[in-house]
């Protein structure tokens, strides 16, 4: 491999490793209704397991997810989804669409959604790392392969050490944020 190839499959990891990251603090409660509480949610329907976005539209309303299936006869499936999560919410089914009321969050479930948010971004933080590391063996692997002078291989991983330093630092701020949004009253 080059040393642009070494550096690109790198970098692409590593965001890759934050896209995770934010998926999984999208899945976070706040006190706020949102529609990312739910996006996990897969619905048995027509014989398998789907996402809910696929058969259902999901919006807020003030304190309230709003779920409008695309087919009525869904509604007591999405509903017992909901129930099965382990999400703690309880809907409200009208016939037409389902309604969840957000509660507001207690001091303890919140220093609890805080530390699992730090668990989130440590383990983003290490797959950061691991990255790190398959960049430098592909280095060193590349300069016994005589593809890489060993000043090459050297540029290289400084300059995987410099995008390791920014994706780390990209997954502290995503975390900082979500952790203040969650201890907001």
């Amino acid at each position: 491999m080059t040393a642009d190839e070494i550096l690109f499959d790198t970098e692409e990891r590593m965001e890759k490793a934050i896209s995770v990251l934010r998926h999984a603090l999208s899945g976070i409660r706040t006190g706020r209704a949102n529609p990312g509480l739910v996006d996990s949610l897969r619905v048995d329907v027509y014989g398998s397991p789907t996402p809910i976005k696929a058969i259902a539209s999901v919006g807020t309303q003030e304190t309230q997810i709003v779920i409008r299936p695309f087919d009525p006869g869904t509604l007591k499936e999405i509903e017992k989804a909901i129930h099965a999560s382990g999400l703690g919410f309880n809907p409200q089914n009208d016939g037409r669409i389902i309604r969840i009321t957000v509660p507001p969050l207690s001091t303890e479930v919140r220093r609890k959604l805080a530390a699992r948010i730090k668990e989130l971004t440590e383990e983003a933080k290490v797959a950061i790392r691991n990255v790190r590391r398959d960049g430098n063996k592909a280095a060193d692997q590349g300069e016994k392969d005589s593809e890489l002078t060993e000043d090459e291989r050297d540029s290289v991983k400084e300059d995987i050490q410099e995008l390791t330093k920014k994706y780390e630092g990209m997954a502290a701020a995503a975390a900082a944020a979500k952790e203040v949004e969650v201890m907001q009253d």
